[in-house]
């Protein structure tokens, strides 16, 4: 991946249901703001998915650094209507920044497809009208990788297959992890209060 490209973990840690549900909001929507500035965004939630205890997200692009640091740490999510009838409103799950593994994953060309997008995000008329942001869909699994933040087509191609390769070989071993009952998500705490954003839900 790229310098300015960052890994962040959103995890429920050992919350309830509804914090695994939060989890999988907080993944989209964390997608959605850093997309509408521009961002590249991959993250290993599976669509259409309504929980989750854990997720990846990968951010490349210039800016990477200061929109994840606005998303780290406690995220304290407002929401009435995850516990039906229940008088519990706030729900807390935890973003941590991680390194990923040194190697990507290997991907062979049969295992990927590669589509043109429209650039998007900020950038004038010039990214609004040109196809050169790539898509890196891998087939295997469904999950895909952007990059919008490229001068041309070839160098998106290159980073989003950079991006997809680190993605997969991140949840390769998270998946590792989780099977082998290690302490890797357990290491990570939910703290109640003391929240670095408030989402309210509404």
């Amino acid at each position: 991946m790229g310098e300015s490209d960052v890994t962040l973990i959103v995890t429920s840690g050992r919350g309830p249901k509804e914090c695994r549900i939060v989890v999988a909001r907080a993944v989209r929507r964390l997608a959605q703001e850093a997309e509408s500035v521009g961002l590249s965004v991959a993250h290993d939630l599976r669509d259409p998915a309504t929980e989750a205890a854990s997720a990846l997200v990968s951010l490349g692009g210039g800016g990477a650094e200061t929109f994840a640091a606005g998303w780290t740490g406690m995220i304290q999510w407002i929401d009435g209507s995850l516990r039906g009838g229940g008088s519990r409103r706030n729900w807390f799950v935890a973003v941590h920044r991680i390194v990923t593994p040194g190697e990507a994953a290997t991907l062979r060309d049969d295992e990927v497809r590669f589509e043109a997008m429209r650039a998007g995000g900020p950038g004038g008329q010039h990214q609004n009208v040109t196809e050169s942001a790539v898509r890196a869909v891998h087939l295997p699994t469904g999950l895909s990788a952007v990059a919008r933040d490229g001068r041309s087509q070839h160098q998106n191609r290159k980073r989003a297959l950079e991006r997809l390769g680190a993605l997969l070989a991140g949840v390769a071993a998270k998946e590792a992890l989780e099977a082998k009952h290690a302490a890797w998500l357990d290491r990570i705490s939910v703290e109640r209060g003391n929240p670095k954003r408030t989402v309210r839900e509404m």
